[in-house]
C-alpha cells in the first residue's frame, strides 16, 4: 500500500501507467518550433529500436530517481540531464512558426524547460486521471507545486514553472495564442517517430496500441494540428476503453502497479510544494 503521508508527485508518478501520458506530453513539446529542431538535430531516439527503448529508459530513471531516489540520487539525475543539455543548442536553419531563420535555441532556455515542463505535467495528470483516477483541484495544484521544484534540480531561475494547474491551463492557451507553436512537415516527421518508433515485426501489435492511445489521449486542438482523424465514434470507443483500463488497473498488486522504489521510498527528492530541499536556498 501507498503511505497517505507520500507527496502527490509520488502517489501520481508511482502509478507505471501514467507514462502512457508521455506520447501527448511530447507531441506537445514537438510543436514549439525551437524544442523540435533540438530534438531533430541532437536526439538519437528516432535512429532504431536500440535507440528509442534507451532514451525511454533514461527518461523513466531520472524520473523515478528524482521522484523516489535520495538526495544524492537525485543530483546525480539532475546532473545527467544538465550534461545532456549542455550538448543541445544551435539555430533554426529555416522559418518555422513564427520564429525567423537564424533563431536560436538553447536546452538550458528557461523559457523552453518551462514548456517542457508544463506539458509533462499537464499529460502526466491527464493520463492519471484517465487510467487511475481523478484528482481533486486541490490535489491538482499541489502535485504543480511540488513538480516545479524542478526549478531547484535544473537550475531555472525562481518562478518560471507553473505552480497551479490553472497556471497550466494559462499557459498552453497563451502559447497557442501568440501563435508560438506550429506544427511543421518536420513537427510531423518526428511526432511520428513518436508514434511509432522502430520496433521488430513482433511489437507491431504493441505501437499500433500505443499510437491509437496516444491520439485518443490528445486534446482536440492539437489533434487537429497534427491532421490525426479522429471522429465521435473513436471518442466513444476510447472512452469505452479507458474505463476498462482504469477498472483493471484498480484491481492489480501493487507489485505490478507501481515502480519498485515507490513501494519503499523512505525520502522524497522532490519536496512538498516545490520550495525546499537538501541543499536547496531556504
Amino acid at each position: 500500500m501507498m503511505r497517505e503521508s507520500r507527496s502527490i508527485v509520488q502517489i501520481v508518478n508511482a502509478e507505471r501507467i501514467v507514462v502512457l501520458g508521455w506520447g501527448r506530453a511530447l507531441l506537445a513539446q514537438l510543436a514549439h518550433p525551437l524544442v523540435a529542431a533540438g530534438v531533430a538535430e541532437h536526439s538519437s531516439f528516432a535512429r532504431d529500436t536500440w535507440s528509442a527503448f534507451r532514451r525511454f529508459r533514461a527518461t523513466v530513471n531520472a524520473m523515478r530517481a528524482l521522484t523516489f531516489g535520495s538526495p544524492e540520487a537525485a543530483r546525480a539525475a539532475a546532473a545527467r540531464i544538465i550534461r545532456t543539455h549542455d550538448r543541445v543548442r544551435g539555430m533554426l536553419r529555416e522559418p518555422s512558426g513564427r520564429f525567423p531563420a537564424g533563431t536560436r535555441y538553447s536546452a538550458h532556455d528557461p523559457d523552453l524547460l518551462a514548456w517542457v515542463h508544463t506539458t509533462t505535467v499537464e499529460a502526466t495528470i491527464t493520463a492519471y486521471e484517465r487510467f487511475v483516477r481523478v484528482l481533486t483541484p486541490e490535489e491538482r495544484d499541489r502535485y504543480c507545486r511540488e513538480a516545479s521544484a524542478m526549478e531547484f534540480w535544473l537550475g531555472i531561475p525562481n518562478g518560471y514553472l507553473p505552480r497551479s494547474w490553472g497556471e497550466i491551463e494559462e499557459k498552453i492557451t497563451r502559447a497557442r495564442r501568440e501563435g508560438t507553436l506550429a506544427v511543421t512537415p518536420l513537427t510531423r516527421q518526428l511526432a511520428d517517430s513518436v508514434l511509432s518508433p522502430p520496433h521488430p515485426w513482433w511489437l507491431a501489435p504493441s505501437v499500433r496500441v500505443w499510437r491509437w492511445l496516444t491520439i485518443g489521449l490528445l486534446p482536440d486542438w492539437l489533434r487537429a494540428a497534427y491532421g490525426f482523424s479522429w471522429s465521435a465514434h473513436d471518442d466513444e470507443r476510447f472512452e469505452r476503453y479507458a474505463r476498462a483500463i482504469r477498472s483493471l488497473w484498480s484491481r492489480l498488486p501493487a507489485l505490478v502497479r507501481t515502480w519498485p522504489e515507490a513501494r519503499s521510498a523512505q525520502s522524497l527528492a522532490l519536496p512538498p510544494d516545490g520550495m525546499t530541499s537538501v541543499g536547496a536556498p531556504q
